[in-house]
């Protein structure tokens, strides 16, 4: 191994998928691999949706989806977000992408594009239901479901949404969004926009909220082996199994005495004579820096914390008098299989599990395992 890999458990992927299907119930399931499959690795996750048999995938980008189809992917794909004068929406509906709409101006692009094209583009009437981000207002609804269905260019297959807090407890939005989704619905229908495919559902709406279910729901996190909000029950309780373990050799260790500091900024000093590691990763791999004296490394379900500021190539561990007779070489592990889940490094860097996975940074090899 060389001195970082991020491990890619695929059967653990597999098994995840396998958990979201069987709580999906009837609705089919979109993987979502934008932004590299949360750093896993886009190509790789999406090979084993498609083995676990999901029907779609989805993406942000539109250079996405165009990877995808150049790695051999013939299925449904759909993506999202773009800025005006993308090049790769002419690109995307020559290779039979499906395209969100959240504009009148989206509308017009994609349009322009079909007819370059010289043929029809599939699109996606994204509807603002509280979010306030990406999606058309219900104030310009009428107006673009009447071009929608005026349009010779275009084929509308779906409506959909996303939910602004389906992970936090307690939360009354989701139900409030829930109904404006279903009043966009019924508008579309009347314009003459009938038979779409509608969804709204995510990971967490899988396991706390199933009324938002509807036809396909887009499972994240969740395909990751990471609970979207520890508080609805940790991926272990879930029944998912982490698909990334970040691995990392230590490249030293040495004796400091009492009074002596660690790394930058003197955040830690020695209270005692003791051994401490050097870990030769940092926050240009994607460790965070927020992380400094509070996160914890892990050898055979020991923990040893770090100590002093997390710096950009590397970071200390306190191995105390080393009860386990690490050795420099000796592999350690930062987060998943065999080691604090995600959760817990995020809690210790305050942030989400989300941010952990997708910052682990392309000079940490990913290595695949079946």
């Amino acid at each position: 191994m060389p001195r970082a890999a991020a491990v890619i458990d695929l059967a653990a992927a597999h098994h995840n998928i396998g958990v979201m299907a069987a709580r999906a119930g009837d609705a089919e399931l979109m993987a979502v691999v934008k932004a590299e499959g949360y750093g896993h690795g886009m190509v790789p996750l999406a090979r084993v949706a498609r083995e676990a048999g999901v029907t779609w995938l989805g993406v942000a980008l539109p250079s996405e989806a165009l990877e995808l189809r150049a790695a051999g992917d013939s299925g449904r794909i759909l993506a999202w977000l773009w800025a005006a004068g993308d090049p790769d929406i002419a690109s995307c509906v020559a290779a039979d992408v499906d395209l969100s709409v959240s504009s009148l101006a989206a509308l017009e692009e994609i349009a322009a594009a079909a007819r370059v094209q010289g043929r029809r583009a599939r699109v996606h009437l994204k509807v603002d239901t509280g979010l306030s981000r990406n999606g058309v207002p219900e104030s310009d609804w009428a107006g673009v479901m009447a071009a929608l269905t005026s349009s010779a260019d275009l084929d509308v297959v779906g409506i959909w949404s996303h939910l602004s807090s389906a992970d936090v407890i307690g939360t009354t939005s989701v139900a409030s969004q829930r109904a404006v989704f279903e009043r966009a619905i019924v508008l579309a229908e009347a314009a003459g926009l009938t038979d779409l495919t509608r969804h709204l559902g995510n990971t967490a709406t899988v396991l706390a909220h199933p009324d938002c279910q509807y036809d396909i729901v887009r499972v994240g996190i969740g395909l990751y082996g990471v609970s979207p909000n520890p508080e609805m029950g940790t991926a272990s309780d879930l029944g998912l199994r982490p698909v990334m373990t970040l691995r990392v050799k230590i490249a030293g260790i040495k004796r400091i005495e009492a009074g002596a500091s660690v790394s930058y900024g003197e955040t830690w000093t020695a209270t005692e004579s003791t051994l401490i590691g050097l870990i030769p990763i940092g926050y240009a791999d994607g460790v965070p820096r927020s992380a400094s004296n509070r996160a914890h490394v892990s050898v055979n379900g020991r923990t040893y914390p770090i100590v002093g500021t997390v710096a950009m190539d590397q970071f200390m561990v306190d191995l105390g008098e080393n009860p386990d007779g690490l050795a420099v070489g000796d592999n350690v592990v930062l987060f998943g299989r065999d080691a604090d889940p995600v959760e817990v490094w995020a809690e210790h860097a305050d942030t989400i599990g989300y941010e952990v996975i997708t910052r682990i940074a392309p000079r940490v090899p990913r290595v695949y395992e079946s």
